[in-house]
């Protein structure tokens, strides 16, 4: 599992930078959790049993499209 990388979410007033890090937590095999450098943004997401990915915590409102976003990065830094 990847440690730590930055990341870049797009945010409706512009870009939002965070830090992205791997969480273990039981039931899921992927997690990671990505929090804003401003602590404005909080996302967790994780893998289901067929690999989709999926928001299982963090701050309201946020936008559906982090999710995939944040997956894609997470992808990208393995």
């Amino acid at each position: 599992m990847k440690e730590q990388f930055e990341a870049t979410l797009t945010g409706t007033d512009g870009p939002v930078d965070g830090i992205v890090n791997p969480l273990n937590l039981k039931n899921y095999s992927q997690t990671y959790e990505f929090k804003s450098l401003d602590d404005t943004l909080h996302l967790v997401i994780a893998t289901d049993n067929k690999g989709k990915w999926h928001r299982i915590d963090g701050t309201d409102p946020y936008l559906s499209g982090w999710i995939d976003e944040l997956a894609e990065q997470v992808t990208v830094a393995k």
